[in-house]
């Protein structure tokens, strides 16, 4: 007996030690840091992120975008580059249309301290985002970069850092989302106004507003209440422009998360971007920014941690003007039925020499001179070759 118990007390250990060795032979290793980059924001929150394609020496700025499922290149930016892209009969799809794109195959980006090699890059026509941000976009970094890296995006510091795939430390004080994920991320969050609705939305920092609804979630959840006047707005995104509608709802909740009186966006989603009803819209950057973000697509993890720009006013200015850069100009784009822009004359095709006594022609500076709800601007523009002043009140969504 006490020799068979000797064997079999060898046999455990034995054992014992074959799991052991099992388990730490499949251990994932720790994430490394890789490097990072800098990056600058536009209107909205929209992130600029500058890299080299291939060989070339000049730097590109292409938007960080989370609703992006590939990594595409502006066409215009191709044909500089003399870069012929492949046809094929693969589509992308946005808020404004669906269109056929051609690829370039096998391509590599720079960035500083990190080459990205094997990517197969849609090209497509961003000469709307251009003229809509005034900075020239050269492309979008969407899924195909971003699922192979964990990215922590720092809005107080400016920066991005790129991390190796592995088991990754998250900082104390923020909250970890677990989204639904194939190539796009996809979150609940909690809305309320003259109802309380739990719901899902597209988590989506490429997009410059806060909240985007589309119009059959909206009709069929009773969100708002009847006597919620809707102003009208134009859009922008890939595939061109698209009539929206601007309102306030009252709390919106991610995770611990509460925003109240938040801007929303209202959309006919016509070519089923939001694939209702299994998402009600997409919650943009104009709210995510005023998180430290940190992306993990291989665990299907965004980690959220609130920043400096997290008590931030939201932007409820209304003055019905859309501003474009166009051929070196500022021009006033659509010119909103009823908005206080109409109605002291201001037409589409406008010129815009300054508003607020400043004549600096950058396009940024004036989308937010027209971010002051309830405040008297002054406005000169050119039409027909001469110079008119107008004087009106922005008024508030509020």
């Amino acid at each position: 007996m006490k020799k068979v118990l000797q064997i079999s007390i060898a046999v455990l250990l034995l054992t014992s030690g074959l799991r052991v060795s099992a388990q730490e032979e499949f251990i994932e290793p720790p994430s490394q840091f890789l490097t990072k980059i800098p990056f600058t924001q536009l209107t909205g929150g929209i992130v600029i992120l500058q890299a080299k394609l291939g060989d070339f020496p000049d730097t590109l700025n292409f938007i960080l975008d989370t609703g992006s499922s590939g990594i595409s290149l502006d066409s215009t930016t191709a044909d500089f580059l003399k870069l012929k892209p492949v046809a094929t009969n693969k589509t992308i799809r946005g808020i404004a249309g669906i269109h056929t794109v051609p690829f370039l195959y096998r391509q590599r980006i720079h960035f500083p301290g990190l080459t990205i090699d094997s990517l197969d890059i849609h090209v497509n026509d961003y000469a709307i985002l251009t003229s809509v941000y005034g900075e020239r976009i050269d492309g979008i970094i969407g899924y195909s970069v971003l699922s192979r890296y964990v990215l922590k995006i720092d809005y107080d510091s400016m920066k991005i850092q790129f991390f190796t795939r592995g088991t990754f430390r998250y900082p104390r004080g923020g909250y970890l989302l677990k989204p639904s994920l194939n190539t796009l991320p996809s979150n609940g969050a909690r809305v309320r106004d003259a109802v309380t609705i739990n719901t899902r939305f597209l988590m989506d920092i490429g997009a410059g507003v806060c909240v985007m609804f589309s119009r059959d979630f909206m009709q069929d959840s009773s969100l708002l209440g009847r006597k919620r006047k809707l102003l009208t707005k134009e859009g922008e995104g890939v595939g061109g422009k698209i009539d929206m509608y601007i309102s306030v709802i009252r709390e919106v909740k991610l995770g611990p998360y509460k925003f109240h009186s938040v801007p929303v966006y209202i959309f006919d989603d016509d070519f089923n971007v939001t694939s209702y009803p299994n998402l009600a819209g997409l919650i943009g950057n104009d709210l995510l920014r005023r998180f430290n973000v940190i992306l993990n697509y291989d665990k299907h993890e965004i980690y959220i941690t609130p920043n400096s720009h997290f008590d931030e006013p939201f932007d409820y200015a209304y003055s019905g003007i859309e501003l474009y850069m166009v051929d070196g100009y500022i021009v006033v784009g659509d010119v909103a039925k009823g908005s206080p822009a109409e109605a002291a004359g201001i037409l589409e095709g406008d010129i815009v020499v300054a508003i607020n006594k400043n004549f600096n022609q950058n396009l940024n500076q004036m989308k937010i001179a027209l971010q002051q709800a309830n405040e008297r601007i002054k406005i000169i523009i050119r039409r027909n070759g001469l110079l008119h002043d107008y004087d009106f009140k922005i008024k508030t969504i509020l």
